[in-house]
């Protein structure tokens, strides 16, 4: 008998959407991660794209424990001296708040060339619209 290994395209994937109000950043994070990269269902494969999509809306309600809010920074450099940029986690929520939900998640996701397909599945909006409504997407419980 042979092990199956799934490629991509024989595992269906669904769409899932997360409520991210009052939600903890790196719990919420974590699940989203894990629903992905496919971990929970029973056809997982390391190296394939088994994974569904999630949706994430009301970003800019997201919640954080202890000062993170204003100690987490955030940095940008243009490789120039002098150039580097700093921001705490309040001012990238107000600013973008969909990049701190899609950093989050890449943090937790492998750090190979599938991590680039992976990420692409995750959707996050600022506000509870969404043009996925076509997809029939179902409630994610975290």
């Amino acid at each position: 008998m042979k092990t199956w290994n799934p490629t991509e395209g024989e595992v269906p994937q669904k769409w899932w959407i997360v409520d991210a109000t009052d939600k903890n950043l790196g719990r919420m994070a974590t699940e989203i991660a894990q629903v992905i990269r496919g971990k929970r269902k029973p056809q997982f494969t390391p190296n394939a794209d088994t994974g569904d999509f999630v949706i994430v809306i009301n970003a800019e309600k997201i919640k954080t424990t202890g000062n993170k809010t204003v100690e987490k920074k955030y940095y940008r450099h243009s490789r120039f001296f002098g150039s580097l940029k700093a921001k705490s986690l309040e001012q990238m929520i107000d600013a973008d708040p969909t990049f701190v939900i899609e950093d989050a998640v890449k943090g937790m996701l492998p750090k190979n060339k599938l991590s680039f397909s992976l990420i692409k599945k995750l959707k996050a909006y600022k506000g509870a619209d969404h043009p996925h409504a076509a997809q029939k997407p179902e409630a994610l419980t975290i």
